[in-house]
């Protein structure tokens, strides 16, 4: 493995980087130190986030549960379950109250602008992760979205106890996750595409008419909120190629992403990598990654996914060890997106 991908692997062997928490901090101290070391003027960008989704999906699950006693608590649950997983929460401004941040370089002179992107932050696990649950995520979650969506309905049947019941399990499991859930060491869920993103900031010399940057980010994992704190420290216009758990498995570039409303990507990166062989498209409807508030706000983006049987290699599970990282996987990625940023420089179309 090259050194590059090995220097920021170490940088990030800490029990855990889970979000907004004081190891995440020393994540991010000793990423800004590495760069700085070589030659870099890095921007840290503070922000506050949440450590954990789950006190947002508790309560929602709660407002859920409550279909027996009156629809109405159930249409606020519903109205905040569509907002969250479209990537809003009107409320983050009453529960984001820890310090996070992301690390913002540039490097070259010119006016067009191509970003790399990587989440440092780990998750907490959970019971849906365990590896015979995982493949099944997207059908448990279109079947919790649609009795979600239409418990205000149900709530004025004969079904208000039992989806009543369904969201208080729900939010009983969701409880359990919080006060016992560990976070995960995150291997390949993220330090396998911050290793690869940071990799390539740093072999890559820009063209005269380019920059190109590196951004860091922290709270992906709890709403990518570390992206939406970067969006107004970003040029109009910039292209944004994301990596995210790209340490093992088959590799795939993602044409668009969302979990509920499909947000299509677009631009040159895109063109670039249908053009590129090594890599298979991907509608992504499995979670988010941090494109999606910066696809939702015009900026034309990529995502890089490695993926197994459908899912990322231990994906939120205890298992997402540095161990179990695959070299080749690393380097064969690392050798798809410079080829990608050599399309996009030097305009190659085929």
């Amino acid at each position: 493995m090259r050194e590059g991908l090995k220097q920021v692997l170490h940088l990030l062997r800490l029990p855990h980087r889970g979000s907004a928490t004081p190891l995440e901090a020393e994540a991010f101290r000793r990423l800004r130190h590495f760069l700085q070391e070589e030659g870099y003027r890095v921007q840290a960008l503070p922000f506050r986030g949440v450590r954990s989704y789950g006190w947002e999906l508790l309560v929602i699950s709660l407002l859920l549960g409550l279909a027996p006693l009156s629809p109405w608590p159930p249409l606020i649950g519903a109205l905040a379950f569509l907002l969250y997983f479209s990537g809003i929460r009107p409320w983050g401004f009453l529960l984001d109250r820890y310090p996070s941040q992301n690390l913002l370089t540039w490097k070259g002179q010119g006016d067009k602008a191509l970003l790399l992107m990587a989440h440092v932050d780990t998750a907490k696990t959970f019971f849906l992760y365990h590896p015979k649950r995982v493949r099944h995520f997207r059908t448990n979650f279109l079947l919790n979205a649609t009795l979600a969506l239409s418990a205000p309905l149900l709530a004025l049947t004969f079904l208000a106890w039992p989806v009543g019941l369904y969201f208080l399990i729900q939010t009983t499991l969701l409880l359990l996750r919080e006060l016992k859930a560990p976070y995960v060491k995150g291997g390949n869920d993220n330090a396998s595409g911050v290793a690869v993103a940071t990799a390539l900031f740093l072999e890559t010399e820009p063209p005269a008419a380019w920059r190109l940057g590196l951004a860091l980010t922290g709270c992906e994992e709890v709403g990518a909120l570390g992206a939406k704190a970067l969006i107004p420290h970003l040029p109009q216009g910039t292209l944004v190629l994301n990596l995210d758990n790209v340490g093992r498995g088959e590799l795939f570039y993602a044409e668009g992403e969302g979990m509920l409303l499909y947000v299509p990507y677009r631009g040159r990166l895109l063109e670039a990598a249908r053009n590129t062989p090594g890599a298979r498209p991907l509608r992504y409807r499995l979670a988010y990654f941090d494109t999606l508030p910066l696809a939702q706000r015009g900026f034309p983006c990529l995502s890089l996914i490695r993926l197994e049987q459908g899912v990322p290699p231990d994906w939120h599970w205890p298992t997402d060890t540095f161990a179990r990282l695959d070299e080749e996987a690393l380097e064969d990625t690392l050798r798809y997106a410079r080829t990608l940023l050599q399309r996009v420089f030097h305009g190659v179309s085929s």
